[in-house]
């Protein structure tokens, strides 16, 4: 790469500090001009302030680092809980289906069979085996499950009573939901809710 010429209208102090600072070789050629020629096309640095500028480029870089690790840390927790509230949604929601919907049919076919829903006492294990004495009635099993009845989405067996307290023609089913508290207001039954009863 050829050196650059140039032409200084005046070597005054000016031109002779831009000199020093980069470089330039000066050439008097009138006694009021300098032409100039480039020893090298990047400024001549002390080591001082190429070690300042080394050490300020290194301090963003980290802080760059500080500021991505503190967003992923916000958006992994925003994540998680959402993600929490997700899948408690939809526990309530396989609950919610399990007591309305998956065993009424079950227990209407034994209504039908037996004349009545199975007893508290004989629970929910009269749709898989039949009770004492009333075996020449019953046509089971009700339900088609290899384990006997499931558990609830918090791994708690459901709850049935007959006759119903909430239901009170009929039978409650319910889950004791995710406090695995009976009686308490998150219990998730068959029942109709104060907000589905004013609908």
């Amino acid at each position: 790469m050829g050196r650059r010429c140039g032409v200084i209208a005046d070597a005054d102090p000016q031109s002779r500090r831009f000199q020093r600072d980069t470089g330039a070789v000066l050439a008097l050629d009138k006694p009021k001009a300098a032409t100039f020629m480039f020893s090298t096309m990047t400024p001549r640095l002390s080591a001082s302030r190429r070690h300042g500028l080394t050490r300020s480029r290194r301090a963003f870089t980290l802080l760059e680092i500080l500021v991505v690790l503190a967003i992923l840390g916000l958006l992994a927790t925003l994540a998680i809980s959402n993600l929490d509230n997700l899948f408690g949604g939809a526990r309530k929601d396989t609950a919610e289906m399990f007591v309305k919907q998956s065993l009424r049919v079950p227990l209407q076919a034994y209504q039908l069979n037996m004349g009545t829903y199975p007893s508290t006492a004989e629970g929910l294990n009269a749709l898989l085996t039949p009770p004492a004495n009333k075996a020449g009635s019953w046509r089971g099993p009700y339900v088609k499950e290899d384990g006997g009845i499931p558990l609830d989405p918090w791994k708690q067996p459901y709850q049935y009573r007959f006759p119903g307290v909430k239901n009170k023609n009929g039978y409650d089913l319910w889950s004791k939901g995710p406090d695995e508290q009976d009686g308490t207001a998150d219990d998730i039954g068959n029942w109709a809710t104060t907000t589905e009863a004013g609908k």
